[in-house]
């Protein structure tokens, strides 16, 4: 071999990349090439324990971002919360806060299996969020946790609710949108008859059903207004507002959604209405409108 000349190991790149995202994972950079490698140990071992342990309720995760309209806006927000932490980076003075680390993902793990025999999807995947702050408390302490503060919270918001929660906000929600919508039809001289969430106008039946309550709009404003609110605005004060304002504009949108559609079905035709609303004409047929 020529003076001078150096060699390449698999594991050379990989450790270089472990050690640029994660250098207290690998320790202190060694020659050897057999160091190198023993050094991306422990690593390997965290990595493939996650996977292990959190497999299962990531799996579920994923195919509801990818099939059920209300978890939809995960696809996103999982992709910006992993850049944004890269974007911000280590603190220079990270160091590991050992104790509080264990606790947390001790604490995650025990909730990921509690959950599990229970079936309770939403605490088993708010259990991988835990354990991902539990390995940056372990490695880097708990400053670093509140440095990355925006993408553990876009990852809260990934989390679909439970279902139980999520019935008990739609309806009246969906009482909101029907008032609304009930209103500026009589505003436009429209006859309406309001019962609860079914609008009666001549001739044709409206049903304002759970797709239209505003609940998806409600979450997809949710997260951008945080997002836009810790990216854009510096005071803690008009971030409160911005994300209090969601929830009204989230109701006006709905509420319009149902006025159009009910002006649509009067004054044009019943086809044009929305896949959220529900028609039944007086011969007695129903259908949900495309």
């Amino acid at each position: 071999m020529e003076a001078g000349a150096t060699t390449t190991t698999p594991t050379g790149g990989l450790y270089t990349a472990v050690r640029r995202i994660a250098p207290q994972l690998v320790g202190p950079e060694e020659s050897s090439p057999k160091a190198r490698a023993f050094a991306l140990l422990p690593a390997a071992l965290t990595a493939v324990a996650f996977v292990v342990l959190f497999a299962q309720p990531m799996y579920l995760l994923v195919r509801d971002w990818w099939t059920l309209p209300e978890a939809g806006h995960g696809l996103l927000l999982a992709p910006v919360a992993i850049w944004l932490a890269w974007k911000s980076g280590i603190r220079p003075d990270a160091k590991g806060n050992v104790t509080l680390g264990v606790i947390m993902l001790v604490l995650a793990v025990l909730i990921r299996f509690a959950a599990g025999l229970a079936a309770e999807l939403f605490t088993m995947r708010a259990s991988v969020v835990l354990a991902l702050g539990g390995l940056t408390v372990y490695h880097y302490g708990f400053k670093q946790l509140l440095r990355w503060w925006l993408p553990f919270l876009l990852a809260c918001l990934s989390i679909p609710l439970p279902e139980l929660i999520t019935q008990a906000i739609a309806l009246p929600l969906q009482f909101r949108a029907s008032h609304m919508g009930a209103a500026l039809l009589q505003m436009r001289n429209v006859p309406v008859l309001l019962t609860g969430n079914v609008i009666r106008i001549p001739g044709h039946e409206l049903f304002v059903t759970e797709a239209c309550s505003g609940l998806r709009s409600l979450t997809a404003l949710l997260s951008i207004a945080v997002l836009l609110g810790a990216l854009v605005l510096r005071t803690p004060l008009a971030r409160i507002i911005l994300l209090a304002l969601a929830v009204p504009v989230a109701i006006v949108i709905n509420g319009l959604r149902v006025f159009l559609t009910g002006f649509l079905v009067f004054f044009v035709s019943p086809s044009l209405t929305t896949s959220s609303i529900s028609r039944n004409d007086m011969s007695g047929e129903t259908w949900s409108a495309v």
